[in-house]
């Protein structure tokens, strides 16, 4: 009997480790952190100060934009940031989002004090670029969670020396910290298709590679540190500029390189999903790429450090067309010359980090 009690506790003695580590196991918890691009389609203020390009949008102009139109736009775009939710995060929402076609600063001041997300209290970056309709990139964070270090701006120009008076929007590069982390974010808007996705391909292979030396630059300041690049980029995953100017790899297995991309969104378009569409064909132009400094512990259940996730097409139905030849699609804010009272031509997308709680 003695012996029967003295084998049995040895037994548990044996299975303590394991119980214990099953319970650390259970009590493992993670928060989620969302990192959001959003191309808010023209948010012009009301006043013509940029001459032939900006008088479109004033109440003298093609599209009669006034007050009422312009917080009305204001009051579209905070609602549909609002509703971008982040399951597990310790925010209300995304606590970096990434935004291109705005006018200046004064217009995201504006967003931030809408009603529907004041409270999450967005802090601005912000730049004035040279392009010629006058819009550019900015950057919304929360300060509980993103603390900024840094802020450099880019010129394409550099990259373009048989077209030195070309102007475009300025790239913003914003360093800071993200849940304990060193985190570089680029954002960007790439020049157009204007004239032709071909014949307008090398200024977009042109910002890639800005992009790409640009990555590379801040890698060589500090290796320890992760990047996240977005914008609206106006060419897919596949194409050039994307795939071999910036470098951005499609699958996992191939970000081997120290500094090397990935870039989730290519096999999203290949299901179909895309980010703006004309006529049944999907574009994923709205993109948002890193490094493999979130990859590190993709395959591991251990998450010691910000580890992507998943990314996500944020195509929520209040967000598309209902009905004509657009049903689908982005509710924009007009079609025709025809004010539609909706938010943008694009889908905002998202890409979540997942962290353990220590």
């Amino acid at each position: 009997m003695i012996k029967k009690a003295l084998l049995m506790a040895l037994a548990l003695v044996a299975l303590l480790p394991a119980l214990a580590q099953g319970q650390n196991q259970q009590e493992r918890q993670y928060l989620m952190y969302g990192v959001m691009f959003y191309n808010l389609e023209n948010l012009f203020d009301t006043i013509n100060n940029n001459g032939v390009y900006d008088k479109e949008f004033s109440p003298q102009g093609a599209r009669q934009w006034n007050g009422t139109k312009y917080w009305q736009k204001e009051h579209n775009m905070a609602y549909a940031i609002s509703q971008m939710t982040v399951k597990g995060s310790p925010a209300d929402g995304p606590v970096i989002i990434g935004v291109s076609e705005i006018e200046n600063i004064t217009v995201l001041e504006d967003l931030v004090r809408q009603p529907e997300i004041k409270d999450r209290h967005y802090r601005i970056v912000h730049h004035d670029g040279p392009d010629r309709r006058g819009v550019d990139v900015g950057l919304l964070y929360n300060p509980r969670f993103f603390k900024v270090l840094n802020v450099t701006n880019q010129r394409i120009n550099k990259y373009l020396p048989d077209y030195p008076d070309f102007r475009s929007r300025d790239q913003l590069t914003v360093t800071g910290m993200l849940a304990g982390e060193k985190v570089s974010v680029i954002v960007n808007h790439w020049p157009s298709r204007l004239g032709g996705e071909e014949q307008s391909s090398y200024l977009r292979e042109a910002a890639g590679r800005m992009a790409r030396e640009t990555m590379d630059s801040l890698l060589r300041d500090d290796p320890n540190q992760g990047i996240i690049f977005m914008g609206d980029l106006n060419d897919d995953p596949q194409n050039k500029s994307c795939s071999e100017a910036l470098g951005a790899k499609k699958e996992i297995k191939d970000c081997t390189e120290p500094g090397s991309c990935f870039n989730p969104w290519w096999n999203i378009l290949n299901r179909g999903i895309g980010t703006l569409g004309y006529r049944g064909n999907w574009n994923l132009f709205d993109q948002i790429v890193f490094t493999d400094y979130f990859l590190r512990h993709y395959d591991s259940k251990d998450k010691p450090t910000l580890t992507f996730s998943r990314a996500e097409v944020l195509n929520r139905k209040f967000l598309r067309s209902s009905e004509g030849d657009r049903q689908g699609y982005p509710l924009r804010t007009f079609s025709g010359g025809v004010f539609l009272n909706g938010y943008s031509d694009h889908f905002p997308t998202m890409i979540y980090l997942v962290k353990e709680i220590k």
